[in-house]
């Protein structure tokens, strides 16, 4: 697998955040099996395609949070969670705050960026 593959799987993971990608999805896209996709995503981006999904999700709620009046279900609901309180578990452990304390208190958290590949070797 390229190096530019692996890149397309990351660009098309990005262009369908907001539709909960699946493995599968991405699979079908680049051509190859799903196992090997996930290997391979893995193996270059450092976390397993499940965990940047959600992570990303989660930066992006974040982001939308600080930056938006939208309501947290509105948001929960956009990025992938099927209630408030599976957003506010999942968003509490990742970032020690609940969505409406740091809409609130807007304190510094470590979001997770979108990764950019480049001629780099697997991580």
């Amino acid at each position: 697998m390229s190096i530019k593959t692996i890149e397309n799987m990351v660009n098309w993971v990005e262009e369908n955040i907001e539709e909960c990608p699946t493995l599968e999805e991405m699979s079908d896209f680049v051509g190859y099996s799903p196992c090997y996709c996930s290997t391979k995503f893995h193996e270059y981006v450092g976390v397993s395609f499940k965990d940047y999904i959600q992570k990303r999700q989660l930066s992006m709620a974040a982001v939308a949070l600080q930056k938006t009046k939208g309501r947290i279900i509105d948001i929960a609901i956009q990025y992938g969670f099927s209630s408030h309180e599976a957003f506010t578990r999942a968003f509490t452990r990742a970032y020690g705050y609940t969505p409406f304390q740091y809409r609130k208190l807007l304190p510094e958290i470590l979001t997770f960026d979108k990764v950019q590949i480049d001629l780099k070797t697997p991580q």
